[in-house]
């Protein structure tokens, strides 16, 4: 079954009396905002996964810090027991 020009044209101007030419032009809005939501959080993604391995490289180079430890405070339950 073939969709002819005329078809699309009737098919669109049904759209276009349901819907309403503002309604049609806002949801066309949502959706440019959608793609470009998605595609920033794509870039943001890769973005944190490179981070992410440059940071783990870095780490495994860097020198493990000297750290002191403290005898932590006693917690409220050990100061009851």
């Amino acid at each position: 079954m073939n969709v002819g020009p005329w078809q699309l044209i009737i098919i669109a101007l049904v759209i276009l009396v349901l819907f309403g030419r503002g309604r049609i032009s806002e949801m066309m809005g949502d959706f440019g905002k959608g793609i470009k939501s998605f595609k920033q959080g794509m870039n943001d993604e890769s973005g944190k996964d490179m981070a992410k391995d440059l940071r783990l490289e870095q780490s495994a180079d860097a020198a493990p810090a000297a750290t002191e430890t403290k005898a932590a405070a006693p917690s409220e339950s050990e100061k009851k027991a």
